[in-house]
């Protein structure tokens, strides 16, 4: 599964371990006090607010929320949102020392400054288990692909060629969305652009950007909910 660090950018402002003590300063006064962790779950943003409680040997521990340990515990890490009493606002992350969802509580260390980049993202994204079958039509070829994450905007596709694939092309997608009985697909089609081609060798990534029409929308928009279910029911059910 994907890990925090791909949702943030680390700042360093002085040195890593000035920064971690300016931070573990700010904290110190902070005792008490309620902040907002992140993490991600299969793309699903997981932020629920936690509580100080002290501080200690460069580590500090807080209260959380059942479903935020369990991730936290899975990520290693969480992303902290900057607090509003700090003179430096500034996003944060912590890495895990010790998580327990059972007791609802996390300890952090080696903090550091980090820019949150996903509060940017424009729509929910999802991440798939069992990918989507999707067909990338050009003038003259199709070219068959499987849809690893998606939202309303878009969509990252793993494919085996990169030769058709130019950032900027308009081109028609046809995805194969399945129904909730599991047993059929439901074909949608829609316009898209290609983004980018991540990748030097097959399999390749191409990120596309969706033009849909209100239907095929409607349709996706539906597949991500019942996704968005699944997962959560998922996080529900993890023993961490």
């Amino acid at each position: 599964m994907p890990g925090v660090f791909q949702y943030y950018d680390k700042v360093v402002r002085g040195t890593e371990r000035e920064d971690m003590q300016v931070i573990l300063q700010f904290l110190q006064g902070m005792i008490g006090q309620t902040f907002s962790f992140l993490n991600y779950y299969k793309e699903i943003p997981v932020s629920y607010d936690a509580t100080l409680l002290s501080i200690e040997n460069e580590m500090a521990e807080f209260s959380v929320h059942e479903y935020q340990a369990k991730v936290v515990n899975l990520e290693k890490k969480t992303l902290i949102h900057s607090h509003p009493l700090n003179s430096f606002p500034e996003d944060m992350i912590g890495e895990a020392f010790y998580v327990s969802s059972a007791k609802k509580r996390v300890i952090l260390c080696n903090f550091g400054y980090a820019h949150i980049r996903s509060d940017m993202r424009k729509f929910v994204r999802v991440l798939l288990d069992n990918p989507i079958e999707a067909d990338l039509l050009f003038e003259e070829d199709i070219i068959k692909g499987n849809v690893n994450d998606i939202s309303l905007g878009g969509a990252a596709v793993s494919i085996q060629t990169a030769d058709l694939l130019v950032p900027g092309l308009d081109i028609n997608v046809f995805l194969k969305l399945p129904e909730l009985n599991g047993n059929s697909r439901q074909e949608v089609g829609l316009s898209a652009t290609i983004v980018k081609v991540v990748g030097t060798c097959a399999p390749y990534t191409c990120i596309i950007e969706f033009h849909p029409e209100k239907h095929s929308q409607q349709l996706i928009a539906y597949y991500i909910n019942q996704r968005q279910v699944e997962i959560i029911k998922e996080l529900k059910d993890i023993n961490a």
